[in-house]
């Protein structure tokens, strides 16, 4: 327990506590027809397994979906190497997608996952009881107060990890600053990704002195990813260049295909890959597709295309690989980007458009080395496409390469941030 805090609870914690009974109550039916799996788990009831494996005290680190298991991933390897096995870890989810990237990414890592406990106070109870946890480390900002308060009343460290507070979440969380002081004082250790997540922390009422900037988990998870054996089940084409639009959303591929068509006029043995960032938009976007050339969908395995749609999680990251250019989406809209640092750490040259405010530190410093440029429209992309196929191009994206293989290390900076806590149990 940090020196000096005290255990009394906020004065809000009990009608909070009472408001997801009540939520909880009359949203039963549809929540047993809709999670049926995992359903006791979310329930807190944990089976025999699990309860025997409290005896041992896990570690507990809770990542909501893919973005935060990815941010987990060299946690938790980290973990294991440094505690040569000893401290056992159980992962928990609440989406299926980021259970299933677990599975994909840490296999053989984890002695436990499980399904994330609704914020309930009985089902809360049951789950820390089961699980006994020797701490709790959470990803990013998913914060749950039931489950905090429950921990602390035990005594049991909890640590922010990867902590990232984007302008837009800080400007709704500073409406209710009562609330979020409180719930940064029951962290012992606030880990955050950047400078100005710092800042906004601390702005919200976080104790100074708890707060540490360790740089950003999701770093490590590429480089380690970069290393990893291929699992694509379609190559990308061998017979010309081609260039890549990731995590689009709607409206962002009618720019690409249009500023594909204005270069396919210079390079017609250019290719383009369109990645939506929801699957499920895949035929769609193909539909779309063929009015420009001649497109397939990734999942039907295309024998010859111009333009490739990719609707399966999952490939992205293997795809940036071979793409001479990039252009990152959720950024000609006003949906705070994706990870630029996704391609960069390939050396491939970054394009995206103006809303970049959920990766503002990473855009601004490849902006800073030439290695990454902004877009407005069809016509500015398709200038930005036709210099990263240039040898100028080429050499900005190494320059990228260099700046993520430098902020390595955030993983093992915030084990060593952690294990004091427990490195006698």
């Amino acid at each position: 327990m940090v020196e000096g805090r005290g255990l009394g609870e906020p004065w809000w914690l009990g009608p909070y506590g009472l408001l997801a009974r009540g939520v909880h109550a009359a949203w039963e039916p549809r929540l047993r027809r809709r999670y049926g799996e995992g359903y006791d788990e979310r329930r807190g009831e944990l089976g025999k397994d699990l309860r025997e494996l409290g005896k041992a005290h896990p570690l507990w680190i809770h990542a909501v979906s893919v973005g935060e298991v990815q941010a987990a991933a060299p946690l938790v390897r980290i973990v294991k190497e440094e505690s040569q096995g000893g401290i056992p870890v159980v992962l928990s989810t609440i989406t299926p997608t980021g259970r299933a990237m677990a599975r994909t990414l840490l296999e053989g890592y984890l002695d436990a996952l499980i399904y994330y406990p609704w914020d309930v106070p009985t089902f809360v109870e049951r789950a820390v009881e089961a699980l006994s946890p020797r701490g709790y480390v959470v990803m990013e900002t998913e914060i749950w107060p039931t489950l905090l308060f429950a921990l602390r009343r035990r005594r049991i460290p909890t640590f922010l990890a990867n902590g990232r507070l984007s302008p837009r979440t800080f400007d709704r969380a500073r409406r209710w600053s009562f609330v979020w002081k409180d719930v940064w004082g029951s962290f012992e250790g606030l880990f955050m990704r950047s400078e100005e997540d710092r800042a906004r922390i601390v702005a919200l009422g976080a104790p100074g002195e708890r707060v540490q900037v360790l740089g950003d988990c999701k770093v490590d998870a590429l480089l380690h990813r970069r290393g990893a054996p291929e699992t694509l089940s379609v190559a990308p084409p061998c017979d010309g260049p081609f260039v890549l639009a990731g995590s689009t959303h709607a409206g962002e591929e009618t720019v690409a295909l249009e500023a594909f068509r204005q270069l396919r006029g210079e390079c017609p043995s250019l290719r383009l890959i369109l990645v939506p960032r929801h699957p499920e938009r895949g035929r769609e976007v193909c539909q779309e597709a063929q009015l420009t050339g001649p497109a397939g969908l990734f999942s039907e395995n295309p024998g010859s295309w111009t333009i490739l749609v990719v609707d399966r999680v999952g490939v992205l990251f293997s795809l940036y690989r071979w793409a001479r250019g990039a252009f990152v989406g959720g950024s000609l809209v006003p949906r705070g980007g994706q990870n630029l640092l996704e391609p960069a750490a390939w050396g491939v040259p970054v394009v995206r458009g103006p809303h970049m405010e959920d990766f503002a530190e990473g855009a601004k410093a490849l902006e800073f080395l030439g290695a990454a440029r902004t877009v407005t429209d069809a016509s500015s992309l398709a200038e930005a496409w036709r210099w990263t196929l240039s040898d100028e191009g080429r050499d900005a994206g190494l320059r990228g390469r260099d700046y993520v293989e430098g902020l390595g290390g955030a993983a093992r900076a915030t084990w060593r941030a952690m294990s004091p806590r427990w490195e006698k149990m």
